[in-house]
C-alpha cells in the first residue's frame, strides 16, 4: 500500500499533509496583494445619501402594460390606435415619467421585418422605458 508513517510500521498515516494547503494560501495571498491597490479610488468623492421616501413604489398598484403593434409594412399602433413614429416617441416619453413605469409589449406580425421591431425597441429604450418585451403565441404540442 502507499500509506506510510515513516517509522516502518506500514500502517496508515495519521498526520495531514499541509503543503498543498500552504501553497494555495500563498497563491491567494499574492493575488490579494496585487488586487487590493486596484480597488482603492484615488479621487475621494462624498456621495449623496439615497432618498427612498420619494420613490416608494411598493404601495402603488402596477401600471397596465402598453402594447405597441408593428405591421408588415411598418405601421405602428399604440394600444390599437394608429400612430406615427414621432407621436409614438412623445407618448412613450410621457409614459416613461410615470411611477410605476408601465411595461411595453411589442407585437409584431410574423412576416414583419425585424428592423421595424428593432426600431420600436430602440425608440422605447431611448425614451427611458426600462421594461420592453415581446408578445408571441405559445406553440401547441
Amino acid at each position: 500500500m502507499a500509506f506510510s508513517t515513516g517509522n516502518g510500521g506500514g500502517g496508515p498515516m495519521s498526520e495531514i499533509n499541509v503543503t498543498p494547503l500552504v501553497d494555495v494560501m500563498l497563491v491567494l495571498l499574492i493575488i490579494f496583494m496585487i488586487t487590493a491597490p486596484l480597488m482603492t479610488h484615488k479621487v475621494k468623492i462624498e456621495l449623496p445619501p439615497a432618498n427612498y421616501d420619494t420613490r416608494d413604489t411598493t404601495k402603488l398598484p402596477p401600471a397596465p402594460p402598453i402594447t405597441v403593434s408593428v405591421t408588415e409594412s411598418g405601421k405602428l399602433y399604440l394600444n390599437d390606435e394608429p400612430m406615427t413614429r414621432e407621436l409614438l416617441e412623445s407618448r412613450l416619453s410621457v409614459e416613461a415619467q410615470k411611477l410605476p413605469q408601465p411595461q411595453v409589449n411589442i407585437r409584431g406580425d410574423k412576416t414583419t421585418p425585424y428592423r421595424y421591431v428593432n426600431e420600436v425597441v430602440n425608440l422605447a429604450q431611448a425614451q427611458g422605458m426600462r421594461k420592453v418585451g415581446f408578445v408571441a403565441i405559445r406553440e401547441r404540442n
